[in-house]
């Protein structure tokens, strides 16, 4: 069987939230978000798991999730730390701040050997996205082609406060031509949305678009190109104490360079995700509803 990975982002800490939001449980037997989107992998053909993490977290995190999905799907860990550079560059003084998304996808390049799928720790996805990128992964031809799962804004809101997304544009062949990320979106009306520009001007929204919740599935020729813009990154801002490499700008730029096509899948599934504390009741309620119709078991796994 080809080897399919499922990397999971979860070195942040969730400063908005307030702790390691990673493993708060959510589910009706105490499963965490997490349970559920290698529940899901498994069921789109993933058959490894690469938790991505920081050292000081490594204990909590095995204890929490590592030691219940090494019995059922191949586990390894791979490191954020911020002086995981290339050859010849080393942290400012002064800082804490992670390099970003991007850097934590290289962290990993060593445990990948087959196409995989890039996520976040803290972010539902359900299970359609990962059947769909699985699918399109396993059936997939070309080592630059690679894929997006998006969402329908409305579908992302939260009620206790703004959101940043990045919303999509899509090329006439339905392959991604660019994200354009966008902040301070808040709900507005039944199903639209409202944000506010760099300029303090007022933006609407159907709530129809398709927005990216850093959802990639990925052949490793990535690998190559995102070391070539880290790099890059590197020379021009590694000096800077809060400048951050980011996946999304990443895929966006090898898309510009003719160096990467990205088909885009649209889930239709509710996304699910603790921006706020005041977010976990709604969560809660949505993996309940789909216990409760038979999606998920409950428990969600038996020992």
């Amino acid at each position: 069987m080809k080897e399919m990975t499922l990397m999971v982002l979860a070195a942040g800490m969730g400063s908005r939230y307030g702790g390691l939001k990673q493993i708060d449980p959510v589910g009706p037997n105490g499963e965490i978000i997490l349970d559920y989107s290698i529940h899901d992998a498994m069921q789109g053909g993933f058959n490894k798991v690469v938790f991505v993490i920081r050292r000081d977290i490594e204990q909590a995190f095995r204890e929490a999730v590592g030691a219940k999905w090494e019995k059922r799907i191949a586990v390894e860990y791979a490191f954020q730390e911020l002086d995981a550079l290339p050859a010849g560059y080393a942290v400012p003084e002064g800082r804490r701040k992670p390099w970003g998304t991007g850097h934590a996808v290289l962290c990993a390049a060593d445990r990948i050997s087959g196409p995989f799928a890039a996520i976040n720790a803290d972010d539902f996805y359900g299970r359609s996205g990962f059947v769909q990128l699985g699918k399109a992964l396993a059936e997939n031809a070309g080592p630059n082609r690679h894929f997006m799962v998006g969402y329908p804004l409305r579908n992302t809101l939260s009620k206790f406060g703004s959101v940043s997304r990045g919303v999509c544009s899509a090329n006439p062949d339905g392959t991604l031509k660019e994200v354009t990320e966008r902040t301070k979106i808040e709900p507005d009306g039944a199903n639209g949305a409202v944000a506010v520009d760099e300029t303090g001007a007022k933006l609407a929204f159907t709530g129809g678009e398709i927005v990216s919740m850093n959802f990639w599935g990925f052949m490793p020729s990535l690998f190559d190109g995102l070391r070539a813009l880290f790099d890059g990154f590197l020379k021009a801002h590694g000096g800077e104490l809060k400048s951050e490499f980011y996946l999304p700008a990443a895929v966006a730029s090898m898309i510009g360079a003719g160096q990467a096509s990205v088909g885009i899948l649209e889930s239709r599934d509710s996304w699910l995700g603790v921006t706020y504390r005041e977010d976990k009741p709604r969560v809660q309620a949505g993996i309940a509803a789909l216990v409760d119709s038979g999606v998920y078991p409950s428990p969600l796994f038996r020992d």
